[in-house]
């Protein structure tokens, strides 16, 4: 092989037929040099003293470098350092084994095997029609209780593609996957902090290749309908149009249906003006959601107000998602189960990790043997559950949540490379009554149109029916309960505009059972009971009494307006 005149751009690494060319950031001043591997040696077999430069862009290429593959680095100023634009990284296969980048342990990868996406491409699934599902790649399934042959990586997760499939799931949003510094004073569970965000994490790959495992995974997820989005928080240090460029890498190189981001970090708006990313899914987290609905949950006063606010609010304009439990904070089965955090493991005398979470123990703190207090705590679950699933916005599932997963009251497990962080799938097996509940709930929102329409609705009589596509009530119908104390909340959604049936959840989140008035329906329909926190009601009569209904404590009801022949 041969030196020859490289191009600043684009940084890192091209392929093409004839040469390679190499392009890195070096500070003004420092001396610069291109550092050759075979593969797998830490020693290097060439040394190429890099001398173009603009700005502070050092750039060279090298012609007749064959098929033969090789790994590099650079030598800048006597120091061996990554390039932050490799696609791969070579060393790191190993999850938890340190290493050293200055004994050349750690070398960037030249990569140039194509893969057979075998005519893949994006999903591009509608916001409305999505039921997302949250995941940690090694922690969803390392656990042994997973039972899946390749645990804790990319095929792990496409062994559980079945059961994701049946429960309903049709995106997928995975913490990040790229090469995070694990090793250091704790583990670094997560992945957040800086990283080498161009490159797939080798350790998440059963046999070490990170770049065809993760293109493996989301071709799997696509052949079963189910969208990969990555979230990808970005570091501060990075510069706004390289995080740019890496979304455009990922989407094009890896398909990948979307993005969650950092608003505080990453510049969102202009990201979605970009014209490559103008079909992609760019998203964010938000806790508005999150923190009503929980309040609500445990029958706080004076939150119907906010709640008939994110029961209708719609996530495609502003790319949020709604759930009560997330990977920050508590999962849903310790939401009822701690009233405070426990994060005393995490060694940091329990300072870490939020202090408000608006959860309630239900009587007992953590684990509890009183079966008043279990049957309370796996209402509430439910409950959380059909809030979730039947707001309008995309709703999303922690990963283990239908399964009670817990992390024993730690609501920050950012260093639990454990059991504690892990996802436990034995409840699964011992109880799946929680988890063919949330299956059902799933398919009800997916049938009836009026829980997840493409637009927001107004409040409005869109197609001259005669009553609002949506209209809230309380335990009169057509009141909307205004007093502070109120903690019941009806909805009526008419189906006229969305070609199905009128639907009418009624919320009691009172300790107390409650009567509430039913609107009044054209003669040739009737109330029916469709489900209920007690679970699915597989009879479609009517219910006897059309002008009232007695709800109980806790307790949240969908009825169905339907025609019965005379």
């Amino acid at each position: 092989m041969k030196q020859t005149q490289g191009r600043p751009l684009p940084l890192g690494v091209t392929v093409t037929k004839d040469e390679v060319n190499f392009s890195v950031p070096v500070p003004k001043g420092k001396e610069c040099s291109l550092l050759l591997y075979h593969p797998g040696k830490t020693a290097p077999c060439a040394v190429y003293p890099i001398a173009d430069s603009v700005g502070e862009v050092h750039y060279i290429a090298l012609r007749d470098i064959g098929k033969r593959t090789y790994e590099y680095n650079y030598m800048i100023d006597g120091e061996v350092v990554l390039d932050p634009y490799a696609r791969a990284l070579a060393g790191k296969a190993r999850w938890g084994k340190d290493t050293d980048v200055q004994e050349h342990e750690v070398r960037c990868v030249i990569c140039r095997e194509e893969y057979d996406w075998e005519g893949d491409k994006t999903l591009e699934i509608p916001y409305h029609k999505i039921v997302a599902y949250s995941l940690h790649v090694r922690g969803f399934t390392k656990d042994s209780s997973s039972r899946v042959k390749r645990k804790g990586c990319f095929e792990g997760v496409v062994e559980k593609l079945s059961y994701l499939k049946e429960l309903g799931i049709n995106q997928i949003h995975c913490m990040p996957v790229y090469e995070f510094e694990e090793c250091g004073l704790k583990r670094n569970y997560w992945g957040y902090g800086e990283a080498y965000c161009f490159a797939p994490k080798s350790a998440y790959a059963a046999d070490g290749d990170g770049v065809r495992s993760l293109k493996d995974m989301v071709k799997m997820c696509h052949r079963e309908g189910i969208e990969v989005v990555l979230e990808m928080p970005f570091d501060n240090s990075m510069p706004k149009q390289i995080m740019e460029e890496c979304l455009r890498y990922y989407m094009m190189e890896y398909h990948i249906d979307g993005f969650i981001l950092n608003p505080s970090v990453a510049p969102i708006e202009g990201i979605r003006q970009d014209p490559f990313l103008k079909r992609t899914k760019i998203m964010y987290h938000q806790t508005g959601f999150q923190d009503v609905m929980r309040r609500f949950l445990k029958g706080d006063e004076g939150m119907v107000t906010d709640v008939i606010y994110w029961l209708r609010h719609s996530s495609r304009a502003d790319g949020t998602f709604n759930y009560i439990a997330s990977h920050t904070g508590f999962t849903l089965n310790d939401l009822v189960s701690y009233d405070c955090k426990h994060n005393e493991s995490n060694g940091e005398n329990n300072q870490d990790g939020p202090d408000y979470n608006y959860s309630w123990n239900c009587g007992a703190e953590g684990p509890s043997r009183k079966k008043e207090i279990a049957a309370l705590r796996r209402r509430q679950i439910k409950n959380a559950f059909l809030l979730t699933l039947l707001s309008q916005g995309t709703p999303c599932i922690l990963a283990g949540d239908e399964f009670y997963n817990s992390q024993k009251g730690n609501n920050n497990v950012y260093c639990q490379d454990n059991p504690v962080g892990w996802t436990n799938w034995g409840r699964l097996d011992k109880d799946k009554e929680l988890c063919d509940f949330v299956k059902r709930i799933i398919e009800i929102r997916k049938t009836y149109g009026v829980f997840c329409p493409e637009n927001e609705m107004l409040g409005a009589d869109r197609v001259g029916c005669g009553v609002p596509d949506v209209s809230y009530h309380g335990e009169s119908a057509w009141r909307v309960p205004s007093e502070i104390s109120s903690r019941q909340l009806g909805v009526y959604y008419s189906g006229e505009a969305y070609g199905g049936a009128d639907c009418y959840v009624v919320y009691n989140m009172h300790w107390l059972s409650h009567m509430f008035a039913l609107p009044a329906l054209p003669k040739e329909k009737k109330w029916s009971i469709l489900a209920t926190t007690d679970g699915i009601v597989e009879s479609r009569e009517p219910v006897k009494n059309q002008k009232r209904i007695e709800v109980k404590a806790r307790t949240i009801v969908i009825l169905e307006g339907r025609s019965y022949g005379a």
